[in-house]
């Protein structure tokens, strides 16, 4: 699979199958990679359909397709309040197996980036100390670590740092 073939596009609140696919794609993200998030997938599969479209009402979140098939996602919100609506944050990056190492998570970086340059002038996001090759990832989309945060998630009763990252978007070419 290449990148071509893949399809990034916006994941909408009025499409029931949208809602469906990014529950679906949600759930498993939860229970392959728990350390990653800061959900669970024991609350988040307890909600019905409609608390997946309003998670797609609030916040952005793009889809990589291929042939139909939901493969990766990402979402995007801009922070709330006068003093921090000037800062997006990436969050919920998830990939399944079969489409990983083929750019399809690049891609939809770049794509949450192009939309955030419109609308703020700082992208932050948050990412497991372990997980060396989205670390890479951003780095190489140029986003720098900032701080980190000890013991930042826990999980069956191991801790996780979390490593901060952003991107200042106003002085990116």
């Amino acid at each position: 699979m290449t990148t071509a073939q893949i399809e990034i596009r916006r994941l909408t609140e009025t499409d029931a199958a949208d809602a469906a696919k990014y529950r679906a794609i949600r759930l498993e993200a939860l229970e392959a990679n728990p350390e990653a998030f800061g959900s669970t997938v024991e609350m988040e599969s307890a909600q019905p359909l409609s608390w997946f479209s309003d998670r797609l009402a609030n916040s952005t979140v793009l889809g990589g397709f291929r042939d139909g098939e939901l493969v990766a996602t990402a979402g995007f919100v801009v922070q709330q309040g006068s003093k921090n609506s000037h800062k997006g944050t990436i969050w919920g990056l998830y990939v399944r197996p079969d489409a990983r190492s083929t750019g399809t998570a690049r891609r939809l970086v770049e794509a949450i980036l192009d939309l955030a340059r419109h609308r703020v002038e700082l992208v932050q996001l948050t990412v497991v100390q372990e997980n060396a090759k989205a670390r890479q990832l951003y780095e190489s989309l140029g986003f720098v670590q900032y701080g980190c945060e000890k013991k930042g998630l826990k999980h069956e009763g191991r801790y996780y740092d979390e490593i901060l990252m952003a991107k200042d978007i106003c002085s990116a070419t």
